[in-house]
């Protein structure tokens, strides 16, 4: 009887690591719990009662709809091969035979040692969570159908352009910008397309902006939480391998989060003689925005010297600039996303050209021999050069986007004034806590009471008080 000839295992592939596989999936799961439920509840508990539901919908809709753009066309024009020097040819990655194969980034010249399907879930819950941190600028007035059209155009036109740039081989990628883990591609992006589009949209009522007070602050520190404990597979996913710069980048990315919460807690109680556990949680944020571009390339001390800076410098730019200057009243940033990821953002891909160490960007494969401790002082530059293109970016398109839906498109931007004043029940007809409904009403269906009439908005009192702060623009959206 003739020997079989061996064949290779379809299971077991030469090139797959079963290891980095694992990790690599379980480091996305744990960013994808940071949108949902992550930040979902924490806008949920941080926003008026009112605007709870419509806040954390809008990061549901969002985790979805990005997602389904993704593995159509956005997938391969953010990693795929190159079209462009900043972004790749777009199309899908639907295909079986092409998801069970080794993981490549052709235009950076990258393999895997696991399977295109989990890199492709990998780099999406990254995508998704841009959005939903962008929502954060828009929350209590953006119209949710603008909302549901906006998503998929600014993935498109401005996301995959950063992350192809930086990530997927492209020209600043290939300057040896260093952007560990989205400290440019996410936070930056994210907080400049956030107060762009706040500018865009329109402030809220002047009385939901004086009277701005969390509705569930013990549910706004469990998000926070999921948040943070989230950032292990942010951080620590990024070297595509359970290597030891994965454990490094955990390390770091948990150091600078404590330091950068001290030190706005701190700040609080000297110049407010309180500690605030919404500042706390704004600190937390700010130290994990700002050690994400840097978290596996410096060594420990230098993320506790970023987490001095990420605690102090933003809270500066919130506290002090934010009060200060006219433009931060004339835009309503809703949770201050500019302040806690454009400028903390901004701030980590600056010091890393400074911190980083060779040993840290030999682990990671970085070309460069590391920033200006090292003798590179130009890293500082091209630091500030890469930082500067996706501001100018994300200006640019994020107005682009927003007038496309508001005159060719023809849908408003801004919510009615009625719906404004009301919230949730007139936007979704569902309220976040409806206790009350258990013993005064019947049996409600998918939310909605049936035997309520639906809401007579014109019934419910429209003070000149009330509308007030509604600027034109907004009206006119």
């Amino acid at each position: 009887m003739a020997t079989p000839t061996p064949t290779a295992n379809p299971t077991n592939p030469d090139w797959l690591n079963k290891g980095d596989n694992a990790w690599q999936l379980t480091a996305a799961s744990l960013v994808a719990l940071q949108s949902v439920p992550g930040l979902m509840i924490l806008y949920a508990g941080m926003v008026q009662t009112k605007w709870a539901i419509n806040s954390a919908f809008m990061a549901f809709y969002a985790f979805a709809a990005v997602l389904i753009c993704w593995v159509i066309w956005a997938y391969k024009a953010a990693f795929g091969e190159k079209m462009l020097p900043f972004v790749g040819r777009p199309g899908p990655v639907l295909i079986m035979d092409e998801e069970l194969r080794q993981a490549t980034l052709p235009a950076a010249a990258i393999a895997a040692n696991f399977p295109l399907s989990t890199m492709v879930y990998f780099q999406f819950v990254f995508a998704a969570i841009t959005l939903v941190i962008m929502a954060g600028a828009f929350l209590g007035r953006m119209s949710f159908r603008a909302w549901m059209v906006f998503v998929p155009l600014w993935l498109t036109l401005s996301y995959t352009v950063g992350a192809f740039s930086l990530w997927g081989g492209g020209f600043l990628f290939q300057k040896g910008v260093i952007d560990y883990s989205g400290g440019y591609v996410i936070h930056l992006s994210s907080g400049t397309a956030g107060f762009v589009g706040a500018y865009w949209i329109g402030p809220r009522l002047k009385t939901d902006r004086e009277n701005f007070v969390p509705n569930n602050t013990l549910l706004m520190l469990c998000g926070a939480g999921i948040l943070w404990i989230g950032w292990n597979g942010f951080n620590g996913g990024d070297p595509y391998a359970a290597s030891p710069d994965a454990g490094a980048a955990v390390l770091n990315t948990n150091i600078c989060t404590a330091m950068s919460l001290l030190v706005w807690t701190c700040l609080d109680y000297v110049f407010f003689k309180k500690p605030s556990v919404i500042g706390a949680v704004q600190g937390m944020i700010t130290g994990l925005v700002a050690i994400t571009p840097a978290a596996g390339v410096v060594a420990g001390w230098g993320a506790i010297i970023i987490g001095i800076c990420s605690g102090s410098i933003p809270w500066i730019s919130m506290n002090i600039a934010g009060k200060k200057f006219k433009l931060f009243e004339i835009i309503d940033d809703t949770l201050g996303v500019f302040h806690t990821h454009c400028v903390a953002g901004a701030l980590g891909g600056f010091l890393v050209g400074i911190f980083a160490t060779a040993e840290g960007c030999a682990a990671f494969a970085l070309l460069t021999p590391g920033g200006a401790i090292e003798g590179n002082g130009k890293q500082v530059g091209w630091q500030l050069a890469g930082a500067c293109f996706i501001i100018g970016w994300n200006i640019v398109w994020t107005s682009l986007i927003m007038l496309f839906i508001k005159y060719v498109l023809r849908i408003p931007l801004r919510m009615t004034e009625e719906e404004l004043m009301i919230g949730d029940d007139a936007i979704h007809g569902e309220s976040a806590y409806t206790f009350h409904d258990v013993f005064a009403h019947a049996p409600t269906l998918h939310g909605h009471d049936p035997s309520r009439k639906t809401h007579d908005i014109e019934a419910v009192p429209s003070s000149s008080a009330e509308l007030e702060g509604s600027d034109k623009a907004g009206k006119q959206s």
